[in-house]
């Protein structure tokens, strides 16, 4: 899980680094595509068999979802401090609490829905409607949360037929002409001899992080793994701090806190 600590925080940095040269369709095109190539050579030493699959619509509504989070955190990590969208993205496993429940048939715990009420009110903290205009990279990040907590919800129905590979697989095939249609559409871009190394570090730190978090939950239970991912905010508000001067605000902190709280709440409901 550090591993995926690790890789999601380069990525993070990497989004950043490459947002003043790149399109957020730019940036996804290019992480499909090494990300595509790396699984390709793993599927040809496991055998094109492992990624047969009746189940096409069901890859294809998680990849729609999974793009549109990924184009929420890429747009915002340009627009807002790095605290800020992993505070937001850490209600992720809320959102997903709520669709496990609508879509899984999973139960209702007064826990569960006391954990989701909790990300409700920390959202509402880092947010601060009405006090401030929320900011539309705000807003992005948020909608990126919703829409990785419906893919996640995708993946665990996918898993009960589907590897792993074939998941990966299907992620980056799919994504590919997502980012490649309207990142034509906007005039392209190549990246510069400077952009490429962040190009690798996105694509790479993107499969990596997924590996990492995949062998955590298989050997740990999840109450044990999802606590450590919370490592990557305290983490990211010193790296923004020392490489951007993003300042540490006590709202993003404290609704963070709240959000933590709430999931903490929806791992004890899952182990009753």
């Amino acid at each position: 899980m550090l591993g995926a600590v690790a890789a999601l925080t380069a990525m993070a940095i990497a989004g950043r680094e490459l947002a003043s040269e790149l399109s957020t369709f730019q940036i996804l095109f290019f992480r499909s595509l090494i990300g595509l190539g790396v699984i390709c050579v793993l599927v040809q030493r496991a055998g094109w068999v492992s990624v047969k699959t009746h189940r096409l619509g069901a890859h294809a509504a998680r990849n729609a979802a999974h793009f549109a989070g990924q184009f929420g955190w890429f747009f915002g990590i340009a627009l807002i401090p790095l605290t800020e969208v992993f505070a937001i993205e850490f209600t992720t496993p809320l959102w997903t609490a709520l669709f496990a429940v609508l879509l899984l048939r999973e139960r209702l715990t007064w826990l569960r829905v006391a954990g989701i009420l909790f990300g409700f009110v920390g959202t509402l903290v880092i947010l601060r409607p009405g006090m401030d205009a929320v900011s539309p990279g705000a807003l992005a990040v948020l909608g990126a949360a919703f829409a990785y907590a419906f893919a996640h919800t995708m993946t665990k129905r996918l898993s009960s037929t589907e590897s792993p590979l074939s998941i990966l697989f299907y992620m980056s095939a799919l994504q590919l002409p997502l980012g490649l249609l309207p990142a034509l559409a906007k005039g392209w871009v190549w990246p510069s001899v400077q952009a490429w190394p962040w190009v690798l570090v996105v694509s790479l730190c993107g499969l990596a992080g997924h590996y990492c978090l995949a062998r955590a939950f298989r050997l740990a239970d999840a109450s044990v793994v999802v606590p450590i991912d919370f490592v990557r905010l305290p983490l990211i508000a010193v790296i923004g701090y020392l490489l951007y001067r993003e300042p540490l605000d006590p709202y993003v902190m404290l609704g963070a806190a709240v959000v933590v709280a709430g999931t903490w709440l929806t791992l004890r409901s899952a182990r009753i």
